[in-house]
């Protein structure tokens, strides 16, 4: 449900491009994207992909062609194409499509590779190949800034030859109704509702994860809370077939101050399992 939301243009779709515009130089700047392995031809991903993509792709990646769905400034995307994938990444960003073309050029993969610039709702229009992906991937802060949950899932399934795989990973619905940003010395509280009916969240703030220094001009963003049982039935209902769904205690960045690294570029919570962090889902279409 996206409560009457145009999902081609409005208010929501240009304050998240300004937004994550801005992030991109300081995201390439940053620590946390830092690049060394995969200009050194040894890419990896996070541990929880890294341990989980085997159960989805047992025979690896080699071979498969696969869409990377908001794929930011093409990271990702190009470790799996350094694994032998051939990759198209999609992302409504710009500069993020310039970055990830210039990198791809840098570590020697744009014959692997290919991005275009888009929002993610007009993906079947500016790539009309449906059924043509074996895999789509999609991970980490990606559902949270789309409307409808539900025109995500048919996207997926367009573009997923049959027997094609998705593989989804991101924060825990439950982990986004908390905050600590008033009291970083306790655990996080309430601060947002687990549903709000489509309704988006209009939130001002000048942070970034990457790099908590940095300062933006286009502060306002347009957020969605996606109930899980959103997020299920709307794949289920465009014809996948629900083959793992994991809770994860741990995650990519520092979403609460009370979080600990765990020294593998993780973090979690210090002492006690309270609620899950984070989720990932596998899913084929039949």
């Amino acid at each position: 449900m996206n409560d009457g939301i145009a999902l081609d243009s409005g208010d929501w779709l240009d304050a998240n491009r300004a937004n994550w515009d801005e992030r991109v130089p300081v995201h390439v700047a940053s620590e946390f994207y830092d690049q060394t392995e995969l200009r050194a031809g040894r890419g990896a991903l996070y541990p929880i992909e890294e341990a989980e993509l085997p159960l989805v792709f047992p025979e690896g990646v080699d071979g498969l062609r696969i869409l990377h769905l908001q794929c930011h400034f093409g990271a990702d995307s190009l470790v799996l194409a350094q694994r032998g994938a051939t990759v198209v990444g999609i992302d409504f960003s710009r500069p993020a499509v310039r970055q990830a073309r210039q990198l791809a050029d840098e570590v020697g993969l744009a014959d692997r590779s290919r991005f275009i610039e888009a929002n993610l709702y007009d993906a079947r229009h500016a790539l009309p190949e449906p059924e043509s992906f074996d895999a789509v991937y999609t991970t980490w802060g990606t559902i949270g800034w789309l409307p409808d949950v539900a025109e995500w899932a048919r996207i997926v399934a367009w573009f997923l030859k049959p027997g094609g795989r998705l593989y989804f990973a991101d924060g825990h619905p439950t982990a986004f109704v908390f905050s600590d940003r008033a009291d970083t010395t306790a655990l996080p509280s309430f601060t947002y509702p687990y549903s709000t009916d489509g309704a988006a969240d209009v939130v001002d703030e000048n942070y970034d994860y990457a790099d908590r220094d940095a300062l933006f001009e286009n502060t306002v963003t347009y957020e969605w809370q996606h109930p899980l049982s959103d997020t299920m039935t709307a794949l289920l209902d465009a014809g996948l077939r629900l083959d793992f769904f994991h809770e994860h205690y741990e995650l990519p960045w520092r979403m609460f101050e009370v979080l600990e690294p765990t020294g593998t570029g993780l973090w979690r919570w210090p002492e006690k399992k309270w609620l899950p962090l984070g989720m990932s889902i596998a899913a084929t279409r039949l």
